[in-house]
């Protein structure tokens, strides 16, 4: 099947499961994950719409989209996978957002590198929500913590949260793991309600994007099912 038909299905199952939840399609980024992919299968995707693309590795997305960016301005480029501090830099100057900051040691080290044609870095706080493998914050006290220190930070813009539900078909324990990022921005907006930083929530994936959608999701991040065969 090709991409362009891969990305029509899914835009079907988003609206199917909007009109579920009583949704508007527009509310919701498509985000496709291209760790891993060609250069040809990404320029493939843009030709269908997406302009939102999230990579893992900051060595591999600089290989493929420092030039791909150059020709393609709209492109809106996350990291979200795991940054150690010593790509930071890189990463900060590459990236429009950085999805998986997990610590407070990692926002000071995103501070320290200005962007001054690009304007401040958009992050999302990860919080952890059941998925082991996985890292983030791992309570309300935490992110708060790390809230504070974000907002304080120059160089950043809070931009909202993320998490990974844990990898199971039981939809109740994924639904639960969504609902536990939504109460964490609903309290965040209370603790900080004259700051407007917490809209986005980064929440789905391949195989249960649609349980996000219902949930709240503005942010699905796709990748097998767009690109794999």
């Amino acid at each position: 099947m090709l991409i362009a038909e891969k990305i029509a299905r899914i835009e079907e199952r988003i609206l199917n499961a909007c009109i579920s939840a009583g949704r508007k399609r527009e509310e919701i980024t498509l985000m496709g994950v291209t760790k891993f992919e060609a250069a040809e299968k990404i320029e493939e995707a843009f030709r269908c719409g997406i302009r939102c693309f999230g990579e893992s590795r900051v060595k591999e997305a600089a290989g493929k989209f420092e030039l791909f960016k150059s020709s393609h301005p709209d492109v809106n480029l996350h990291l979200i996978g795991a940054l150690q501090r010593n790509k930071a830099k890189q990463a900060a100057l590459l990236f429009d957002c950085i999805q998986s900051v997990d610590r407070n040691e990692l926002i000071d080290e995103l501070n320290k590198y200005p962007r001054p044609q690009k304007g401040a870095l958009a992050v999302l706080l990860e919080l952890h929500t059941g998925e082991e493998s996985k890292g983030g914050y791992a309570d309300l006290d935490a992110l708060f913590f790390a809230a504070e220190s974000a907002l304080r930070a120059g160089n950043l813009k809070p931009a909202g949260l993320m998490t990974m539900a844990p990898f199971t078909e039981d939809k109740d324990l994924i639904r639960s793991s969504f609902r536990l990022l939504v109460k964490a921005q609903k309290e965040l907006e209370k603790r900080f309600a004259h700051d407007n930083h917490w809209d986005v929530l980064s929440m789905g994936m391949s195989n249960d994007f649609e349980i996000a959608v219902e949930e709240g999701s503005t942010l699905l991040r796709i990748g097998s099912a767009i690109f794999k065969e």
